[in-house]
């Protein structure tokens, strides 16, 4: 499977989130490591993959992009 790794900023022109918010706030709690992203060789850099983010974040019933929310539902933006 071809998969996408994305940086912080590469994902934060693609979701319209700033930077800081995807690793203070999305990160662990949204986006999990080992499914949403991984740090390389154990390090500090993050690397995002976008695959697992979009299939994750499309709403079912909707083509738009999606924030999953901690009892099941989808936040629409």
């Amino acid at each position: 499977m071809n998969e996408t790794y994305l940086t912080t900023e590469e994902l934060s022109e693609r979701i319209k989130y700033d930077p800081r918010t995807i690793r203070e706030q999305l990160k662990d709690s949204v986006l999990l490591e080992g499914i949403h992203y991984v740090r390389p060789f154990g390090g500090r850099k993050l690397l995002f993959i976008w695959e697992a983010i979009q299939r994750d974040m499309m709403g079912a019933s909707s083509n738009s992009l999606a924030i999953p929310m901690a009892r099941g539902g989808l936040a629409h933006g």
